[in-house]
């Protein structure tokens, strides 16, 4: 059975990349998450006039990898306690989240963050209200652009949690 998460933590270019290297991942598609306005592009994130925050959807299998093990993932690479920053990347869409389809998965994800954070933590969880796919250049663009920018150090991820 799959299931899918959204996360978001700074630029998608390197959150998608090393989601993509999991055991357990199945696929990824990198996109804008819980804005208020329909089919924004990434221009309008930059500009301001969308206000989603770029954000990877990870379809995974739960028998391989767990939404704890996604967690701690996340916690190897994201700052919790930044607001609109991560790296070198600033502003709103940058912000850190991880959103869910199913309530429990919602719970589940609050109570990891509880126990293995302190209070002040900025990282929201919320439900997914939508999720617009990004332009067909930024899915997998460190694949595509191995010298890229990225925030996200690929190699946090031991050799036993890779794909082979």
């Amino acid at each position: 059975m799959e299931k899918t998460l959204y996360i978001a933590g700074g630029c998608f270019w390197g959150v998608e990349a090393y989601y993509r290297q999991l055991k357990g991942v199945i696929n990824t598609r990198v996109g804008y998450i819980n804005g208020t306005t329909a089919f924004p592009k990434y221009e309008d994130l930059k500009s301001g006039k969308a206000d989603h925050a770029e954000a990877v959807q990870i379809t995974y299998d739960p028998d391989i990898i767990s939404i704890a093990d996604l967690m701690d993932h996340y916690l190897r690479f994201v700052d919790p306690y930044s607001v609109d920053k991560q790296g070198h990347d600033v502003g709103h869409q940058y912000r850190t989240g991880v959103y869910y389809t199913d309530l429990l998965d919602g719970v589940e994800v609050n109570e990891y963050l509880h126990a293995h954070l302190e209070p002040g933590y900025k990282i929201s969880v919320e439900m997914m209200r939508n999720f617009f796919p990004a332009e067909e250049y930024h899915q997998r663009y460190l694949e595509k652009n191995p010298g890229g920018y990225c925030h996200v150090d690929l190699n946090l991820a031991k050799g036993n949690e890779k794909k082979n």
